[in-house]
C-alpha cells in the first residue's frame, strides 16, 4: 500500500472500559479497493501496530491520565516526544439528541429582535401627528428620525452579540453571533449615513439654507453634535477596515484593538440620542424604553466581558502544567487548576486564553479544547502559524492563565440524530478529537491530512475508536490526488458512509476542506440542521 495515500479505520469496541471482560467486536472487513483510492484504516499500517502497543482489552488504568505521568524520568514537559494523555472515564448512557431546544432558543431570540426593533420604530409613529408630512422637508426629517432610531437599535444589538454573555452563546453560538454581527455592520453603516444625510437635507430645506451651510450650523450649534460627528467618523473608518480585502492585510491583533474603538460609538452617540432625538429628549415611555435597552446591553457586556471571566479565574486559578509537541508545527498546552470538574465546559467548546508570560500577556486568542474536560487538566492544541503561537511553544510550567469562556455550541448535545459523522483537517482535529469522547457508538470520523506525518493524536484516536465503538478513517494525500478527491464526492462519501443523510455532521478544518465537504453534503441532500460547523473565524 502507498502509505502517503492511506486511511485507517480503528476497530470498534466497548463503550464502557469498566466492563473489561467484554472484548471489542471484530474489525469490519476491509476492502482493498479503498486503499487503492487513498483510504485506509491506518496512516502507517506497517509501523503503527508496534508503535501503539495496545492490546484489544486495554483499560484506562494502563494509560497515563496526566501529561506528567509519561515524564517521570525528570524530562522537561515541553521537550516530551509526544502527548500520551487519554480522557478520564465517563459513565452512564450517551446523551440523547437535544438539538430542538437550541433551535427554540434561537427562534425566541429572533422573534425578540424583530419585536424590539418594531417597538423602537413605532415610537416615531406614535410621536408623529396624522397628516403632518405635508412638505418635502417634513418627509426628509421623518426619514432621518426613522433611520436614526433603526441605527441606534442595530448598534445596541451589535454590541449585545459581541458581549460574550453565556446565555446568548448557548442559545445562538459564538460563530452565528459573529455572522450576525458582521452582517448587521453594513446595515448599521447605511442607517447612520442615511440618518445624517436625510436630517441635514430636511433641515436645509426647512431653513432655506445650502446643505453645506446647514451642516456646519448643526455641527457647531446643536447639543452633543460634535460627539455624534466623531462617532460617525469612527463608524465609517471601522466599516472601511472591515472590507475583507483590507482586513486580510492586517494582523489579527491590530484589527482587534482597532475594533475596540466601536465601543466609543455607543458612548459618543448616547448623548446625541437623548439630547436631540425628538422621541427620546422628553420624559415618557420612549425615553424609559431606550434607557432600559441601554441598561440591558451594558449589563450583559459587563458580565460577559469582565465579571464572569474574573469570577472564573478567581475560582479555578489556572496555570500551565506542560507544553507537549504533537507533530509538525502542532503543540498541546495542558492547563491545571482548582475544581476543574466545576468549570462547566463541554467537549467541542473553546476558551479565549491569555497567558501571563512575556510576549503573550497582552493578547487573548480563542483555542478549542482538544480533549473533553476532566477534573485533572484542560488541554488545548495549537498550530504554530504566527508570532503569538510561536511564543506559546516556550511557556514554562507554572505560568498563570486567564481564560474567558467556555464558548461555542459545537457540542454533542446539539445533534438531532442518534449517529454522527466527524470531519476534521489541520488544527480542526482539536475539537473533533474532543467530541469523539462525547458521541455515542457508531460514530464515524474522517481525518484529512496531506501526509502521515501531519496526523496527530493517532494513539488517542485509535484508543477512543476502540473504547467508544467508533470508526476512524485517515484520508491521506494531496488535494489533487484521486483517492481523497473521490472521497469528497457524493459517490465516494455515500459508498464509505451509506447512511450519511441520517447522521449529524460535525465539521472543522481549513476553508478548502469545509467548502468541499459542504458541497458534497449539499449534493447528498443532508439537511442543514444536521450540519454543525466550527470554522476558524473569530
Amino acid at each position: 500500500m502507498d502509505n502517503t495515500r492511506s486511511l485507517h479505520r480503528a476497530s470498534p469496541g466497548p463503550l464502557d472500559t469498566a466492563r473489561a471482560d467484554r472484548r471489542p467486536t471484530e474489525p469490519h472487513s476491509f476492502d482493498a479497493r479503498w486503499s487503492d483510492q487513498g483510504w485506509s484504516r491506518e496512516p502507517d499500517p506497517e509501523s503503527m501496530r508496534d508503535w501503539l502497543g495496545l492490546a484489544p482489552t486495554t483499560t484506562l488504568a494502563t494509560l497515563p491520565s496526566r501529561p506528567t505521568e509519561a515524564l517521570d524520568q525528570g524530562e522537561r514537559v515541553r521537550s516530551a516526544p509526544a502527548s500520551r494523555a487519554v480522557p478520564t472515564q465517563r459513565s452512564g448512557p450517551p446523551e440523547q439528541p437535544s438539538g430542538s431546544s437550541s433551535r427554540s432558543g434561537r427562534s425566541f431570540f429572533q422573534i425578540m429582535f424583530w419585536f424590539t426593533l418594531m417597538t423602537s420604530l413605532e415610537l416615531w409613529w406614535l410621536d408623529t401627528p396624522a397628516r403632518s408630512l405635508t412638505s418635502p422637508a417634513d418627509v426628509w426629517i421623518a426619514t432621518g428620525r426613522i433611520t436614526g432610531l433603526a441605527g441606534g437599535f442595530i448598534l445596541l444589538f451589535q454590541v449585545l452579540t459581541m458581549s460574550r454573555a453565556g446565555w446568548l452563546e448557548r442559545w445562538i453560538g459564538a460563530h452565528d453571533l459573529l455572522i450576525w454581527h458582521r452582517a448587521l455592520g453594513g446595515y448599521l453603516l447605511f442607517a447612520i449615513l442615511a440618518h445624517v444625510a436625510a436630517t441635514i437635507v430636511g433641515y436645509a430645506l426647512l431653513s432655506h439654507q445650502p446643505v453645506l451651510h446647514e451642516t456646519w450650523t448643526m455641527v457647531t450649534t446643536y447639543e452633543d453634535m460634535l460627539s455624534a460627528t466623531a462617532a460617525t467618523g469612527i463608524l465609517v473608518a471601522i466599516g472601511l477596515l472591515a472590507i475583507r480585502a483590507i482586513r486580510r492585510l492586517m494582523r489579527y491583533e491590530t484589527w482587534y484593538y482597532l475594533h475596540l474603538a466601536s465601543y466609543l460609538i455607543l458612548i459618543l452617540g448616547y448623548g446625541h440620542q437623548f439630547a436631540t432625538g425628538q422621541e427620546l429628549s422628553m420624559p415618557g415611555f420612549a425615553r424609559s424604553y431606550w434607557i432600559a435597552l441601554y441598561v440591558f446591553v451594558l449589563a450583559n457586556l459587563a458580565w460577559g466581558r469582565l465579571l464572569a471571566p474574573l469570577a472564573l479565574n478567581a475560582r479555578h486559578r489556572l496555570r500551565v502544567t506542560g507544553v507537549v509537541p504533537e507533530g509538525q508545527d502542532m503543540i498541546s498546552i495542558y492547563i491545571g487548576g482548582r475544581r476543574l470538574d466545576r468549570i462547566n465546559a463541554r467537549a467541542g467548546q473553546f476558551f479565549r486564553w491569555r497567558f501571563l508570560a512575556r510576549g503573550c500577556w497582552w493578547q487573548a486568542h480563542p483555542f478549542s479544547l482538544s480533549a473533553a474536560p476532566n477534573h485533572e487538566w484542560l488541554r488545548l492544541t495549537v498550530k504554530v502559524v504566527g508570532d503569538h503561537t510561536e511564543e506559546l511553544q516556550y511557556l514554562e510550567p507554572g505560568v498563570r492563565v486567564l481564560a474567558e469562556g467556555p464558548s461555542g455550541v459545537f457540542t454533542a448535545d446539539r445533534r438531532v440524530k442518534r449517529r454522527a459523522l466527524l470531519i476534521a483537517g489541520g488544527s480542526g482535529i482539536a475539537p473533533i478529537r474532543a467530541l469523539l469522547e462525547d458521541l455515542p457508538p457508531g460514530t464515524i470520523m474522517l481525518y484529512r491530512a496531506s501526509t502521515p506525518a501531519d496526523v496527530v493524536f493517532r494513539r488517542e484516536l485509535n484508543w477512543l475508536a476502540s473504547e467508544r465503538g467508533a470508526e476512524v478513517w485517515y484520508v491521506i494525500g494531496g488535494r489533487d490526488e484521486p483517492g481523497p478527491r473521490h472521497l469528497f464526492t457524493p459517490v465516494g462519501m455515500k459508498k464509505l458512509i451509506p447512511d450519511v443523510t441520517r447522521r449529524d455532521v460535525f465539521l472543522c478544518g481549513p476553508p478548502g476542506l469545509v467548502g468541499a465537504s459542504l458541497e458534497t453534503l449539499r449534493r447528498l441532500r443532508v439537511p442543514r440542521r444536521q450540519i454543525h460547523l466550527d470554522p476558524f473565524e473569530f
